[in-house]
């Protein structure tokens, strides 16, 4: 079956941490990934190539990006996602079947052109990922030839506002309507309701990471809620 018709309806378990925290090791990775797939994951989205290849031994879709080890201070200002060609080589060779990458209006590092990202992507017979923050940039990546347009940088550039609690499902709608391309929801999914109406509102698919991956978060959640 076709990657993107086997993504329709499928909730996509975004499994990452930072190198500083503790679950970056690679055995609490691979034990996280294998328990999100025992839990019924079909697909997962994963940072850098160890975890891309760790993934791929699962024998599922696999999202690959890239991070820093740290984000920078400016880091809504900035390009921090798959940035350049060089990352997006790292992430083909290990075997990634998506690449996503920073699809904003901003400027990249060494010149990279977002076209040269889709281009490179294409070429290796990947999917281009375009993870995006307003719709106006979801609809210059769908012209410039990305696969899918996921709503993950909404509200977290300088030009998409504040996050807020929700998930972005305004954006949503508009890409929806907007964009010839299957449309991702990820960001600040925390309910199974959510969920439900990602995918009522018209969504492809929908990728949830913290509120499954991240414990230092959802415990924080619960400490913030009854202070």
């Amino acid at each position: 079956m076709d990657v993107i018709d086997f993504l329709k309806g499928k909730i996509i378990v975004s499994v990452q941490a930072m190198p500083y925290e503790p679950l970056y090791k690679e055995n609490c990775m691979k034990a996280m990934m294998e328990s999100v797939i025992n839990g019924g994951a079909e697909v997962l989205r994963v940072a850098g190539a160890r975890d891309v290849r760790n993934a791929k031994s699962y024998n599922v879709p696999v999202i690959g990006l890239t991070k820093p080890e740290r984000l920078p201070e400016n880091w809504k200002e900035v390009v921090y996602i798959t940035p350049t060609l060089t990352e997006v080589k790292e992430l083909i060779d290990a075997g990634a079947d998506i690449i996503a990458f920073d699809g904003t209006s901003r400027k990249r590092p060494n010149n990279c052109t977002l076209e040269q990202i889709i281009n490179m992507i294409h070429s290796a017979k990947k999917l281009a990922m375009a993870d995006i923050s307003t719709l106006e940039e979801g609809i210059n990546c769908s012209e410039l030839g990305v696969d899918i347009v996921s709503t993950t940088l909404a509200g977290y550039t300088t030009q998409s506002g504040e996050p807020g609690d929700k998930p972005d499902y305004n954006l949503l709608c508009k890409l929806v309507k907007s964009v010839n391309k299957p449309v991702i929801l990820e960001g600040r999914i925390w309910e199974p309701y959510d969920v439900k109406k990602a995918f009522e509102l018209g969504a492809h698919c929908v990728v949830i990471g913290s509120a499954i991956t991240r414990p230092q978060l959802i415990t924080k959640r619960f400490i913030n809620y009854n202070r």
